[in-house]
């Protein structure tokens, strides 16, 4: 991850063809609108940010239809160059898990990722070998634990008896299974909300930093002249994650706000 942060900067551009987005692109609320939306991105996002995060609900959405769509997009985003965090929010028991590794994290899978979002509330042991699966194809996983959707701060603040909330117990777990790697990082990465208070959800005095994986910064309201601030040690690996921000620049403005951002986002972090 650092070598991509050095090499192309730190914005994630989102890929999130939901329906109203797909009217005001003047594209049908179809799988073939949602292919065309994904791959136009692509060509605004390749050799300007890294990272592309496609949401996968927009194109499952669409059956069989909307995934062979959503194949193509990550195909032409991995063969750009770009680095493609799958956004699927998988998290089941240790043998359902392995079925989505194999899905998702494959070398020559039709779903192909470098990376994809996890649920830990199925417990993050379950996750583990889902982990080493990343690890042995030379990618990654970004665990939820702090999200920026209100309704989830109930949940993830809950504390446990140790005193630490659900939100740090993941943090920790992951931090823990990262210590048995020689990454810098880690390979494994956290969610973090940027308009998460951290102190609050038990994140505050993290010692060590990991891959944060930042949605929030746009559209939700966090500036990325604050992330320093808002992240404290977690700083170093954080990654600035905007989708609706961008994507209402329309077909004809995505490509120049993406310029825009990421160089906003490199002269930031």
């Amino acid at each position: 991850m650092v070598e991509v942060f050095d090499r192309a900067g730190r914005l994630c551009v989102g890929i999130d063809p939901h329906e109203s987005l797909l009217a005001a692109w003047a594209l049908p609320i179809s799988a073939a609108g949602a292919r065309d939306f994904g791959l136009r991105v692509v060509e605004a996002t390749a050799g300007v940010a890294g990272i592309v995060k496609p949401q996968v609900a927009f194109f499952e959405r669409f059956g069989s239809a909307g995934f062979l769509a959503l194949e193509e997009v990550l195909a032409a985003a991995r063969a750009s160059g770009l680095v493609v965090i799958g956004d699927v929010k998988r998290g089941e028991i240790g043998s359902s898990m392995a079925g989505y590794a194999a899905a998702w994290l494959a070398e020559g899978s039709p779903l192909e990722v470098d990376a994809l979002t996890l649920n830990p509330y199925l417990g993050v042991e379950d996750l583990h070998e889902t982990f080493a699966t990343a690890v042995r194809a030379g990618k990654g996983a970004f665990v939820l634990a702090a999200t920026s959707n209100p309704a989830g701060t109930r949940v993830q603040s809950a504390r446990s008896d140790d005193g630490r909330t659900l939100a740090r117990n993941v943090l920790d777990d992951v931090a823990a299974w990262n210590a048995t790697t020689n990454d810098v990082l880690g390979p494994i990465g956290v969610v973090i909300g940027a308009t998460v208070d951290l102190r609050a959800a038990g994140l505050g005095d993290v010692p060590a930093p990991l891959p944060v994986l930042a949605p929030g910064f746009g559209h939700q309201g966090a500036r990325t002249g604050e992330a320093r601030q808002i992240y404290g040690n977690l700083f170093e690996g954080v990654i600035v994650s905007e989708s609706r921000s961008l994507l209402l620049a329309g077909p004809d403005g995505i490509a120049d706000a993406i310029v825009e951002r990421a160089a906003e986002v490199r002269g930031a972090l």
